[in-house]
This record gives C-alpha cells, structure tokens and sequence, in this order.
C-alpha cells in the first residue's frame, strides 16, 4: 500500500506493508484526509518527528473483531490511552501519560491506505455527512474544546488571532456558543467565510487598543503569544492553540503583573463536533481550497505550506 512519509523535511510516499490490526483495533480504509498545522510542523521537525502523519480523516471500516463495525464509514480520536490510569477511566485519554497519538506520536498516522485505530476511538459519521464535512471533526473538535476548558458566557467577547483553518473554526465555533467574536488576520476573503456567522473581522496589528476577558492565540507563529498577551485584559485568560516547532521567548512580567491565565488546548471530543457539522451551521467546505491524490503528497504539502492557504485533502 501507499503511505506518506515525513523524515527530515522531506516527504514521501513509498509502497509499505499493510498494517497488522491487533485485538480491539480496526483496520481502516482511507476515504479523505486533511494536511493540518501539525502536519506540517511535523515536517519542520517537530517532536523529532519521521513517519506517517495525518489525523484529520474520513475512513470505511475494513477489518474488525465486531463484524457490525465491518463496513462503516467513521472518524476517530486521535489519542490512543493506556485504558487502565486514572485519566483514561475518566475519558481523559488525551492526557494519559502513556498515550500515544494518530499521526503524530508513536502511531502511524491517516495518510495511507490503510492504518488502524482502536474500536473504541471510532465514530460512526451520519449518512447525511459528506466526506468533505466529516474530514473536519477533529479540528472542529479541537475548537469546542476551550467550551469544555472556560465557563464562556453568552455575549462574552473575545478576540481570535489567526486567520488560518483552526483560527477560522474557532471564531465560528465561540460565535455559534453566543460569544461575541472578533478575528484578527490578514486575508480579508478568508475571514469573510466566518463573517457570515457574525464574527467581526478585523485587521490584525490593528485593535485599536481593546483589550479582551479571553484571547485565543491561533497564530501558528512564534510572536502569536506574546501578541495575544498584549490583548488580554488584567486577570484575563490567553488559549494557546498553537503548535509551533521553533522555541518560544515570553516576557513573564507581562504575564504576572496583570495575573494573566495562560491555557493550553489540544485536543477535543468528537461528541461534541460531529452534531455541529451535522447541523450545517460551520460552513467547513468554503474552506476547502484543493484535493490531491495520496501519490501527489510532496504537492500537496507544499501546497499546504503557502502562506494563506486553507484546508489540502487528500484522496488514496
């Protein structure tokens, strides 16, 4: 089968074995996937990343030891737990100290023809989905996931930074909660797709002065936090989505004189995602700006690398 390799900034896509699927896992059959940030931070190297990236997919069910999963066609969580720590007994595998994650560690990821993923992280997607919809439950639920982190009340104003794909589904996500979202970016046309959900769009470098309760950082770039900080009111709280290879320098005093909250957030449930796909509401598709086979890969993550580009998919 094909899969895609990254080692040392570069990427492939050689002929490799199909994966063995050990007892409670499944072997899944690629339908779509998306090359996110992380992806291509992984190229830049990081975690010291080689192997087979992507976690954002669509997939059919080939091989299980439930033969009712046969047959499916699915997305999945991303973090594989040890299934026996505390984290894990309360659903928090995200957190278990023994995971290991689709894609990005220890756990060939979704740009393949085929990979696997434990039963238990699979959900089926609704008949009515489309692929190019369901292809964005993760990040999605990578948004939802400062719901479940900050208590943000109705009509809450927040500022968003970063016009990127995260950065866009954010704003949406917090709108569609009741907050009242501005996001900042340089590409006009891109923040018009959230504006159509009432996000107020603005320039960034240019805020006038406001200062915001809660800002999310999803710059993807080194300066993004400290810019974020520089927004933030007094006791406010920053949400760092972020990934970023390079080190980061951070002026503490400009934390801790105005108590600031820095939060991190990863990763988030598909419960709460796949219902607001399946509502039609985040228009994800205006998102999509071009769809590569599998064997096109070296194309399709530069592609995904220019500035201002939205989502790459991949087909096998």
């Amino acid at each position: 089968m094909r899969a895609v390799h990254l080692e040392a900034g570069a990427v492939s896509v050689p002929d490799t074995p199909r994966p063995i699927v050990p007892p409670g896992f499944a072997l899944l059959r690629l339908r779509l996937a998306g090359i996110c940030n992380t992806d291509l931070e992984l190229q830049r190297g990081y975690y010291g990343f080689a192997g087979t990236p992507g976690h954002e997919f669509v997939a059919d069910v080939a091989e299980a030891d439930d033969a009712a999963w046969i047959g499916r066609r699915v997305v999945g969580e991303i973090n594989l737990g040890c299934g026996t720590c505390g984290w894990c007994e309360r659903g928090m595998e995200r957190h278990c100290p023994a995971r290991s994650v689709l894609g990005i560690v220890k756990h060939p990821g979704a740009f393949a023809e085929y990979f696997t993923l434990p039963v238990a992280n699979l959900h089926t997607v609704p008949d009515s989905m489309e692929d190019k919809m369901a292809v964005f439950t993760e990040p999605v639920a990578a948004a939802c996931e400062i719901l479940e982190q900050i208590p943000l009340a109705r009509g809450a104003k927040v500022a968003v930074l970063g016009d990127g794909k995260l950065g866009l589904l954010i704003a949406m996500v917090l709108q569609l909660h009741g907050a009242h979202v501005d996001l900042y970016g340089r590409h006009p046309e891109k923040m018009a797709i959230a504006a159509e959900l009432g996000v107020r769009a603005c320039a960034a470098g240019r805020n006038g002065g406001r200062k915001y309760p809660v800002v999310v950082d999803a710059t993807g770039s080194e300066v993004g936090l400290a810019t974020a900080i520089g927004l933030t009111e007094a006791r406010g709280t920053v949400v760092m989505k972020s990934t970023v290879a390079r080190p980061v320098s951070l002026d503490m005093a400009s934390v801790i004189v105005p108590e600031i909250t820095l939060l991190g957030s990863r990763c988030g449930r598909f419960e709460d995602a796949l219902p607001l796909l399946q509502k039609g509401e985040i228009p994800v598709q205006r998102m999509i700006e071009a769809e590569y086979r599998l064997a096109d890969a070296p194309a399709a993550f530069a592609h995904a690398a220019r500035k201002g580009t939205l989502k790459i998919l991949l087909r096998p």
